[in-house]
Parts: C-alpha cells; sequence; structure tokens
C-alpha cells in the first residue's frame, strides 16, 4: 500500500478556511467532514484536515500555538512548473492568504510562499526533473 499523508492543522474559523482551501483549487470530502472539521483533498495521496480548536485539542495534549506569532512547521508542496508555483500563491492571496516573501529561482528550483488565514506557512516549489532524480548541482565552486 502506498503511503499517504494526512496533515491536521487547527483553524478559527473552519468556514472561512474551507473557503480558502477550496479557491486555491482543493476539494472538500464530505465524508470526512462535519461541523468541527474538513477533510481538503490536495492530492490523492495528501490531505489536509482543517479543524476547530476543540475538535484539533482532543488529539493534541499541548496549547495550540499561533502560527501568526510562532514558526510551527513549513509544508512544503511539489508543482509541475514555475506558473503552477505563481498560480497558487496568487489564488492564496486573492482568497486571504499573505505572501511573506516574493518568490525565489535558483536556477534548479523555483519556489513562492503563502500563509492561510490561520498563518500556516505554505512553500509551493519547482525543482527541475533533472536535480530532483540527481539532486541539485554542486555549489562547491
Amino acid at each position: 500500500m502506498a503511503r499517504m499523508i494526512f496533515i491536521n492543522l487547527p483553524v478559527r474559523d473552519l468556514a472561512a478556511s474551507r473557503h480558502f482551501y477550496q479557491a486555491l483549487g482543493f476539494t472538500i470530502n464530505d465524508a470526512f467532514s462535519d461541523d468541527e472539521g474538513a477533510c481538503v483533498v490536495i492530492s490523492g495521496a495528501i490531505y489536509l484536515m482543517i479543524l476547530t480548536h476543540g475538535k484539533y485539542a482532543q488529539f493534541a495534549n499541548l496549547p495550540i500555538g499561533d502560527a501568526r506569532a510562532t514558526s510551527q512547521h513549513l509544508l512544503s508542496l511539489s508543482c509541475d512548473t514555475k506558473a503552477e508555483v505563481d498560480g497558487l500563491v496568487s489564488r492564496a492571496l486573492a482568497a486571504g492568504g499573505t505572501e511573506p516573501h516574493p518568490p525565489e529561482d535558483i536556477g534548479f528550483m523555483y519556489s513562492g510562499a503563502f500563509t492561510d488565514p490561520d498563518g500556516n506557512g505554505w512553500g509551493p516549489f519547482w525543482m527541475d526533473p533533472a536535480a530532483a532524480e540527481n539532486g541539485p548541482p554542486d555549489n562547491k565552486g
């Protein structure tokens, strides 16, 4: 069986978060969603569970941090093209996200950045297929 990843994020406003992630082009799996959480389908192997603070607290033994005030994680998401990176960032900004820094192009890799309404940071990126297969170029000069 292929591995899958389920990311769980606490959100302050479930309806706003559902709208945000749907505006990025992702879908909601209603079979795994209710008034306390929603299952955002990013791909056939990646799912994002956005959960109210009350629901999230049932799974976590620690206080819920404020992603707008502290760094808790960085979520990177591969894209097939540089244009897809830019499109995802543009849709995030149009849906109420923020852009913590401009895109970065280092030749073999191109990346963007956005945060969701709760401050969770996302880094969509494109990597040259040769670099993905062989590793980044030798930077030792």
